[in-house]
């Protein structure tokens, strides 16, 4: 069972539309009309939504994308929140715009969010939604890209294939993950 979905960006209105905030853009989704708060124990806005089965936070770090650990961390600590309970949603730049994959522990795969992460918890047992926003060819390219905003026609893959994933939520939350994945990622 799924009890925290972090989302990973970067704060600030200059970030809002950039690809490094596809996971802003996700659990902004998942909030529907529920209001964010600045919560300053947490370094990060939370609000809490129900879901059929339980009730679940979502967390948008406030800190920069290198510290999202930080936020993560504190706010599992504080309501005893299990390694194996939180879900991070992050930008994947292997994966084509359009094309997300939910992805049981793992490495950092080079993305300092999650590299952040797993420092701070010590474990990388944690549940990822890995939402491609595409690469930019070069290594020496992906800072600029990643901190710019996606074409049109990449936004519009994008937000379709988050509206996909809202419909699944309540399974992954649920913890049937290989149901969850098995629709997803066919």
């Amino acid at each position: 069972m799924c009890l925290l979905i972090v989302g990973l960006g970067n704060p600030g209105l200059r970030y809002v539309n950039t690809r490094h905030n596809a996971g802003f853009w996700l659990v902004e989704q998942i909030a529907g009309t529920e209001q964010f708060r600045t919560e300053t124990k947490f370094h990060g806005q939370v609000c809490r939504v129900k879901f059929p089965s339980t009730d679940c936070w979502l967390l948008k770090p406030n800190t920069f994308m290198n510290n999202s650990g930080q936020a993560v961390i504190a706010l599992a600590k504080y309501y005893k929140i299990a390694v194996e309970q939180i879900l991070i949603a992050h930008d994947e730049l292997d994966f084509s715009p359009g094309t997300i994959r939910l992805k049981k522990s793992g490495g950092d795969g080079k993305h300092n969010g999650l590299k952040s992460i797993i420092s701070h918890l010590g474990d990388n047992n944690f549940l990822r939604l890995r939402i491609g926003i595409g690469h930019p060819g070069r290594g020496g390219n992906v800072t600029n890209y990643v901190l710019n905003s996606p074409t049109k026609d990449e936004q519009i893959e994008i937000a379709a294939k988050i509206d996909e994933v809202l419909q699944l939520m309540p399974l992954i939350v649920e913890g049937k993950l290989e149901l969850a994945m098995q629709q997803l990622h066919s």
